[in-house]
């Protein structure tokens, strides 16, 4: 009766790694497996700039609405950025702005730079 337990038990603990883990594992899964659970894929590309605005990624500090109204034929945002910004949104719980600034923040960390626009490193020269 144990051995029931413990492995019903290995089987709990192993769905519930699967599940935090599943952005990393779903690439790793049979693309016709895949097709089974199309929602498993969290992410659409938002592909124009009113897909993005619909999306809550326009504030009055980073006015896409502007560019719809003046017609401005690029694509929209950068893929890449906009899922970073969306994932910072969804998991620190906070606006546009702040993700902006916390994606920008670690981007400069990433090449050395404080917040402030110092460089972190102790031998760069910034004043003579």
């Amino acid at each position: 009766m144990l051995f029931y337990f413990s492995v019903l038990a290995a089987l709990a603990l192993l769905l519930m790694l699967a599940f935090r883990y599943r952005a990393a594992l779903l690439p790793h899964v049979p693309a016709r497996l895949r097709a089974l659970f199309p929602a498993t894929d969290g992410y659409a590309p938002l592909a124009s700039f009113s897909a993005q605005i619909g999306a809550g990624l326009s504030s009055s500090e980073f006015d896409l609405e502007a560019n719809v109204r003046d017609g401005d034929s690029r694509a929209g945002l950068d893929e890449q950025g906009t899922r970073e910004i969306m994932e910072i949104m969804r998991r620190e719980r906070v606006g546009f702005d702040q993700a902006r600034l916390i994606r920008h923040n670690r981007i400069l960390a990433q090449n050395g730079i404080d917040p402030t626009g110092m460089p972190m490193d102790s031998k760069a020269v910034t004043r003579l």
